[in-house]
């Protein structure tokens, strides 16, 4: 199959083109054909050496998480899906989405909704997952709390506004003067502009405060 693959660390241009083996697929993965990925920043982190604790010196190495496409085959575990499920999900770590063919954990794959195609699936599952995580998981959000979203036109604050707002939150985004109004589609209720006002000098007192770009002392 072919593949964007990366034999060491660097700049896009240690990015190739090539021709390398399909995966394997263990019991419990699925093997995808991939008709999208999206880049989150994990890749190119991934792709410049910044996670190679993680990721060691194991080439050739094929990035990407996020994947929607077309089950092609089904481990010996796999109960959820079948041969032609159209499905979006992620891949394990250090990635394998930048591929023809993907192997994805049954647990991290969902039945894509029939009301999105694959390219719009593809930008889901790792932004999601990062805001739902955070949000539910860590900040343990509860109807009624007041939570403020710094980046929220960004992939994962885009998420985290819309659901916060689902859990019962009520939101206040962060963005920049030309995504107000976009913010605001996504039903936050109280857009503050950083180019106009810092939010950390306010008054209002937040039960979460989820900065996802992580460029506020808020301390």
């Amino acid at each position: 199959m072919k593949a964007m693959v990366i034999r060491g660390y660097g700049a896009v241009d240690v990015l190739k083109y090539e021709e390398v083996e399909k995966p394997n697929i263990k019991p419990d993965q699925l093997l995808v054909k991939v008709h999208a990925s999206s880049v989150n920043p994990i890749d190119w982190k991934t792709r410049k050496g910044m996670l190679s604790i993680l990721t060691g010196n194991k080439f050739p190495l094929i990035l990407g998480f996020d994947v929607a496409g077309e089950v092609v085959e089904v481990g010996s575990q796999v109960t959820r899906f079948q041969v032609g499920d159209a499905i979006y999900g992620s891949t394990s770590f250090p990635g394998g989405a930048y591929a023809e063919f993907a192997a994805i954990p049954e647990k991290l794959a969902a039945i894509k909704p029939a009301n999105m195609n694959y390219q719009q699936a593809a930008t889901v599952p790792l932004a999601a997952l990062t805001a739902l995580q955070a949000l539910r998981n860590l900040g343990n959000i509860k109807s009624g709390q007041k939570v403020l979203v710094n980046g929220a036109s960004g992939g994962v604050g885009i998420f985290a506004v819309q659901i916060a707002k689902v859990l019962g939150a009520e939101v206040t985004g962060v963005c920049s003067t030309r995504n107000l109004d976009f913010v605001r589609s996504l039903n936050a209720d109280l857009v503050i502009d950083y180019t106009q006002a810092d939010f950390t000098n306010g008054n209002v007192q937040y039960d979460i405060i989820f900065d996802v770009v992580a460029k506020k002392n808020i301390f």
